[in-house]
């Protein structure tokens, strides 16, 4: 009888403590995103052509500021891209990227990659001479509708 009652008790601690946790997306851990860009763009270090990327946080507990770019079939890594956290005012259901405007003969520069739901996402970093000129081109911020995985 003392056992059944023991099995009760930490029965009910447990689902009770399983109500309590806060929600988690499937993929909140590594904000794995998959995006599709119809022109080159460009990140710190190198342009990527027009195509389908991968977007994922390294693997990491020591360091959640360094962001992959891998291929469609994930077979190709293009660029490990430290970052710095960035903050936004409000939360969206969808992923939101923020690009530099640039001129005509020139990619757009990503600047900033935010998950979904999440207030702070990932500022990438250019070099001092780049940054410069980013911050004469003017800055725009495109909401992108996400499939779940």
């Amino acid at each position: 009888m003392k056992n059944s009652k023991l099995l009760a008790i930490i029965f009910c601690c447990v689902l009770t403590c399983a109500v309590f946790l806060p929600a988690a997306r499937a993929d909140e851990w590594d904000q794995k995103t998959k995006l599709t860009f119809a022109h080159a763009i460009e990140i710190p270090g190198r342009v990527l052509p027009a195509g389908t990327y991968w977007f994922v946080l390294l693997r990491t507990d020591a360091d959640r500021n360094v962001v992959q770019i891998f291929s469609e079939d994930w077979s190709h890594l293009y660029a490990s891209l430290e970052t710095i956290p960035a903050d936004r005012r409000q939360t969206t259901n969808e992923t939101e990227v923020r690009f530099a405007e640039r001129p005509y003969d020139q990619p757009e520069a990503l600047l900033d990659w935010y998950y979904p739901g999440l207030l702070t996402g990932h500022e990438f970093l250019y070099s001092n001479k780049q940054e410069k000129e980013l911050a004469h081109d003017r800055q725009q911020d495109v909401l992108v509708e996400t499939v779940p995985l």
